[in-house]
């Protein structure tokens, strides 16, 4: 199932399941978010789908589908070429930094550009969605606890984040951290490590990969990460980007004002975000 979170007229926020053209809306079945879906461990899909209230596509607006995750883990350097255009080693351990939620915005939602940054770069990234809770998982064990998959673009103030050795901050600009457009349940993804991987601004391709090239999968980045915090329902886990970033590029390709970034995964759909500059 796609897991969404949609606003209508009155910009309320509700969860709902996306299908086709139509949204069932999950607000009856008293879950105030998706959120409070994922951590109630409820299986209600069939009660939604028993009489369910659709609504069409055209009538609401599509908003991130975890709009106030607990977390958001990103997981640097996990993709070997990109470690190698970015001139850092391969790491022994995943590389974990974390995007503040409040950067956290959904599809079509604009990318404000800072006026603090010169090197505004992007990350198409692939992202899992803690269901199940928990520390010390192990690495067998990490099935049973995703609830599902989304994108994420992991968007970088360059100047901003490499002036220093702690990345967050540069990572977590207002608008920074695009999700969406669903959460894609577990069930429908049988191996989320043999998912291509594409992004494009304004039509051309700037990265192409497929998650089987991870350093750290899924499995392992649970483990790790369990292993010395314990993981919430609705934590992000973002597994990192492929080469191609702007930063890697010669000349170096920093995104711009009006243009139109475009991340697609397999069975994960698009997510598209426009680019504006920073009103004074």
């Amino acid at each position: 199932m796609k897991i969404v979170t949609f606003a209508m007229a009155d910009g309320k926020a509700r969860p709902g399941v996306l299908r086709d053209n139509e949204i069932v809306d999950l607000s009856g079945l008293g879950f105030a978010s998706v959120r409070s879906l994922i951590a109630s461990g409820h299986s209600f899909a069939a009660d939604a789908l028993r009489d369910p209230v659709r609504l069409s596509l055209e009538e609401a607006r599509l908003l991130a589908p975890l709009p106030d995750p607990p977390r958001i883990f990103c997981i640097g350097l996990n993709y070997r070429d990109h470690a190698i255009e970015a001139k850092m080693e391969i790491p022994s351990v995943p590389t974990v930094f974390l995007k503040l939620s409040t950067a956290v915005i959904g599809p079509k939602e604009p990318i404000i550009l800072p006026a603090l940054s010169q090197q505004p770069d992007y990350e198409a990234e692939f992202a899992v969605v803690i269901g199940k809770g928990g520390r010390g998982i192990a690495a067998s064990a990490w099935r049973d606890h995703v609830f599902g998959y989304t994108i994420l673009n992991d968007v970088s103030a360059r100047d901003v984040q490499l002036a220093t050795s702690q990345w967050t901050l540069g990572k977590s600009f207002p608008t920074f951290c695009p999700i969406g457009p669903a959460i894609v349940t577990a069930d429908e993804i049988p191996d989320p490590h043999q998912l291509d991987i594409r992004l494009t601004i304004d039509g051309e391709e700037y990265q192409h990969s497929n998650t089987r090239e991870l350093i750290f999968g899924i499995p392992e980045l649970i483990a790790y990460l369990s292993s010395i915090t314990p993981l919430e329902p609705g934590d992000i886990i973002s597994t990192g980007t492929p080469q191609g970033v702007g930063l890697g590029r010669k000349p170096q390709r920093w995104l711009k004002p009006g243009e139109t970034v475009v991340i697609e995964i397999a069975g994960l759909g698009q997510l598209v975000n426009p680019t504006v500059a920073e009103q004074s």
